[in-house]
């Protein structure tokens, strides 16, 4: 699974967790055996969701250290292959805008 597709699945995520709190508290009012058990239910799969939640954001974090420490070793071993790639990278990027 790519990075990116981490993020947005962390960040729908973080969204249901809310969306789920709110349900909570809008039917802390409401009487009942079921809605209780109902309600106990969906407390326990919250604090479960924000625990696999939080590891999945620690994961996706690590992750991306290590591309930037890979990138900074890359970049201090080879500077003037850094340059000309980034050049190069510019020199595109340029030309494309150039066109419209």
């Amino acid at each position: 699974m790519t990075d990116v597709t981490k993020e947005k699945l962390i960040s729908d995520l973080k969204v249901v967790v809310v969306d789920a709190e709110e349900i909570l508290k809008a039917t802390a009012g409401q009487a009942g055996e079921k809605m209780a058990d109902l309600r106990a239910r969906l407390q326990d799969h919250l604090h479960s969701a924000r625990q696999s939640l939080a590891e999945a954001q620690a994961a996706v974090m690590e992750r991306t250290k290590e591309v930037a420490r890979a990138t900074d070793d890359y970049v201090h071993d080879n500077p003037w292959r850094s340059i000309g790639i980034a050049g190069g990278i510019g020199f595109i990027i340029g030309l494309l805008i150039g066109r419209r």
